[in-house]
C-alpha cells in the first residue's frame, strides 16, 4: 500500500490570549479562552473568522485600515454592510464589546496589504484550483451540528451534539424532535451522526449514533450506541437500539462515530479507544478502537471476519484504531475509507481491509500531547500502514466522496473536514494513493461534517456558531 505523508502548515494563530486545556483531545473540543482576557479575540474567532480568516487575512485593502481612529471599523461591525452580505452585530454585542472588536480587527490586519485575500462573502465567487463555486448559508442558529440527513421531501434532519434532533423545512428550524433515547451529552459525547436507510422511502428507517449512558449507574459512564427509528410528525417512533458499545467508561472522548451504508445494506461505523489506548484497541473482546459492520436490523453479517473467533466481538470489521470520525464508501469500488484522529500528529486516512489491524497504539506517526514519545515504531510487520497521514494533526472530522456530475472536475474526489485548522480538504486519489490535495474554505470555522445532498451539492456543517453551508458550483 502506498503511503503519503501530508504536512499541514495552516496553524491557527490567535492574538495573545490565554489558552486553557492544552490537552483538548484531538481539538475535538473548542479551545477554552479565559473570559477575562481578550474577549474581543474570542468574539472574532466565533463570529468573524469564518469569513475574514483566523488570522485576519481575508479583507479587501480599504482606507479604514490606515485611519487613526477605529470609527469606520466600528461602524461596519455595528451596522453591517448589506450589499456584500456582512451582518450587523449591534444586537449581538454591547457597545463596549463592539468597540473592543473594532480595535482588535484594526490592530490585527496585516501591515503588508499584499498578504490580504478576498473575504468569503455570501454569494461571492470562490475560485479553487479547478472549480469555481459560491457559498450559501442554508441554516444558521446552530451550536455543534454533527449529522445531516435529507428526507425525500427536501427537509433536512440535523443532529446537535447537545442532544437535540432538529428538522429544517421551508427555510425554518423546527422545535426539537421528540422521542430520542437517553443521551450522555458531555465532552465529545452527545447526539452524533445521522443517516437514512438506503430504502428509506419504503421502510422509513432513520439511523443515529449517540453516547449512551450505562443503565446501571448514575455516574457519567457509557459508550457509543446505534439506534434506528421512524419519524411521525415531530416525534420518533418504533425506536430500536441496534448496537451498544462495551465496556462503558467514564471518559468523555473518542466516541467515533460516522455512519455509512454499502450497496448490500451493511452499516459501518467506528468507535474510538475511549481514551484508554492500552486497554482496548488491540484486543478483540471489546468494541472500542474498532470499525464495526452490522446488518440494517443490528444482526451480524455471517461473513464478518471475527464471527468464529472465540471471545471476539462479532461486529468487529477492523481494529487498532484511535478515534475514527470519517466513514465513506468509494462510489466506484465500494471500498470502505476511514479518517481518524491521531494523537499530537499522525492523523490517518485508511483503506479498511476486513480483519486487519491498523496498529494503534503499537505504531503511530504522532506523539503524546505533552511532547513525549508514545511509541518508537511507525511501522511493524502485520500492522497496516495508513494510505496517508497528517502531521501536525488537522483533527479530521466528517468525510465524503463527491458523487454525481455537479462538480465535474472534482468527481470521485474525497472531502475531509478539519476541526483544528478550520478548512475543508479536497483529496485526489489514484487507486489507493493520494495524488494531490487542496485546502478549501480556509478559516471558515471548525468543520464538523460534510455530505453530498440529494441535489448533488456539497453541504458543510461548521460549529460555534453552528451553520450549514452549501457549495454551489459554477461552470
Amino acid at each position: 500500500m502506498t503511503r503519503t505523508f501530508l504536512i499541514s502548515t495552516g496553524f491557527v494563530i490567535l492574538a495573545p490570549i490565554l489558552l486553557v486545556c492544552a490537552k483538548s483531545f484531538d481539538n475535538d473540543l473548542p479551545v477554552v479562552v479565559n473570559p477575562e482576557q481578550n474577549s474581543a479575540a474570542q468574539n472574532y474567532q466565533n463570529y468573524c473568522a469564518g469569513c475574514h480568516g483566523a488570522n485576519l487575512e481575508k479583507f479587501a485593502a480599504k482606507a479604514w485600515m490606515d485611519e487613526k481612529s477605529n470609527a469606520s471599523a466600528l461602524k461596519s461591525i455595528k451596522n453591517g454592510i448589506e450589499n456584500i452580505g456582512m451582518p450587523a452585530f449591534q444586537k449581538t454585542f454591547t457597545e463596549a464589546e463592539l468597540e473592543a472588536l473594532a480595535a482588535y480587527v484594526k490592530k490585527g490586519v496585516p501591515e503588508d496589504k499584499n498578504k490580504l485575500k478576498p473575504a468569503i462573502t455570501a454569494g461571492g465567487v470562490i475560485e479553487s484550483e479547478v472549480q469555481k463555486f459560491v457559498i450559501d448559508t442554508v441554516v444558521s442558529g446552530l451550536s455543534v451540528p454533527w449529522g445531516m440527513a435529507f428526507l425525500p421531501n427536501g427537509d433536512m434532519l440535523i443532529s446537535e451534539r447537545e442532544g437535540k434532533l432538529l428538522r429544517f423545512s421551508n427555510g425554518k428550524l423546527s422545535s426539537a424532535i421528540e422521542g430520542l433515547p437517553a443521551i450522555m451529552a458531555f465532552g465529545q459525547g452527545g447526539l452524533l451522526d445521522l443517516c437514512l436507510h438506503p430504502d428509506y422511502e419504503k421502510n422509513g428507517w432513520i439511523y443515529m449514533t449517540y453516547s449512551s449512558p450505562n443503565k446501571d449507574t448514575l455516574s457519567r459512564k457509557g459508550n457509543t450506541a446505534v439506534m434506528r427509528a421512524r419519524l411521525q410528525g415531530n416525534k420518533l417512533i418504533d425506536q430500536q437500539i441496534l448496537f451498544q458499545g462495551a465496556p462503558a467508561t467514564n471518559r468523555g472522548h473518542h466516541f467515533g462515530s460516522k455512519l455509512a451504508f454499502d450497496k448490500k445494506g451493511h452499516l459501518y461505523f467506528g468507535i474510538g479507544d475511549r481514551g484508554q489506548h492500552f486497554d482496548f484497541p488491540q484486543k478483540l473482546d471489546n468494541h472500542n478502537g474498532k470499525i464495526h459492520r452490522i446488518n440494517d436490523d443490528g444482526s451480524i453479517p455471517a461473513d464478518n471476519p471475527f464471527v468464529k473467533t472465540p471471545g471476539a466481538m462479532p461486529s468487529i470489521y477492523s481494529y487498532g484504531h484511535r478515534n475514527p470520525q470519517g466513514t465513506a464508501i468509494h462510489p466506484v469500488t465500494g471500498e470502505l475509507w476511514v479518517s481518524e484522529h491521531g494523537p499530537r500528529g499522525g492523523d490517518e486516512l485508511n483503506l479498511i481491509i476486513p480483519g486487519h489491524n491498523y496498529g494503534w497504539p503499537v505504531i503511530s506517526y504522532g506523539i503524546n500531547y505533552d511532547g513525549t514519545v508514545l511509541t518508537e515504531l511507525t511501522e511493524k510487520e502485520g500492522l497496516e500502514q495508513p494510505v496517508s497521514y497528517w502531521t501536525p494533526s488537522i483533527a479530521p472530522c466528517g468525510m465524503t466522496f463527491i458523487t454525481g456530475d455537479r462538480y465535474s472536475k472534482w468527481k470521485d474526489n474525497l472531502l475531509v473536514g478539519s476541526l483544528r485548522f478550520q478548512y475543508l480538504e479536497r483529496v485526489v486519489l489514484n487507486g489507493h494513493s493520494v495524488m494531490h490535495r487542496e485546502k478549501l474554505l480556509e478559516g471558515i470555522g471548525r468543520v464538523r461534517n460534510v455530505v453530498i445532498g440529494p441535489d448533488g451539492l456539497i453541504y458543510v456543517a461548521i460549529e460555534n456558531p453552528g451553520k450549514i453551508l452549501r457549495l454551489a458550483p459554477l461552470k
